[in-house]
C-alpha cells in the first residue's frame, strides 16, 4: 500500500488513494470501473453487493494500475471468509486497464451498519 494521501469521502464509501500519475479522466474511469466490478460480488447470504453493504474500506491504484482493496467482513465468522477476497480480487482484476488486484482484510475498524448505502439499507429492509 501507498502513502499517499486520500480524498475526502462519505462514511459509507470508500477512500480512494491520490494523487496519481495516471491522468485525471483515466483514474476517474478506472475507478469507476472498479467499483462497478465491485457491485458483482454478493455475500451469498446477504442481498446486496459488497460495495453497498460498506465492505469495502480502501481502494489504492497505484501508478502501474495495481489495485490493492482493503475490505472487511460484516462479521469475522463469516462462512465464505477464505473464498471473498478471491471472488473481489477476480472482479477487480477483469477491469480493463487493471494490471492486477490484491485484497487485505482488515477487521478495524469493525464493520457495522453504519457504513451501508441506502441502497443496501432498502435491499435489507434496514430502515
Amino acid at each position: 500500500m501507498t502513502d499517499s494521501p486520500t480524498m475526502d469521502h462519505a462514511p459509507n464509501q470508500p477512500v480512494v488513494a491520490s494523487p496519481s500519475a495516471i491522468p485525471a479522466d483515466e483514474l476517474q474511469r478506472l475507478t469507476d470501473d472498479i467499483v462497478a466490478a465491485l457491485k458483482t460480488v454478493y455475500d451469498p447470504e446477504i442481498p446486496s453487493d459488497i460495495y453497498e453493504l460498506g465492505l469495502i474500506y480502501n481502494i489504492d491504484i497505484d501508478d502501474s494500475r495495481f489495485v490493492t482493496i482493503e475490505m472487511t467482513l460484516t462479521a469475522p465468522a463469516c462462512p465464505v471468509a477464505g473464498e471473498m477476497p478471491g471472488w473481489v480480487e477476480n472482479a477487480v482484476s477483469a477491469v480493463g486497464g487493471v494490471s492486477g488486484a490484491k485484497v487485505n482484510m482488515v477487521f478495524d475498524p469493525p464493520w457495522d451498519q453504519s457504513r451501508m448505502s441506502d441502497e443496501a439499507r432498502v435491499a435489507l429492509d434496514m430502515w
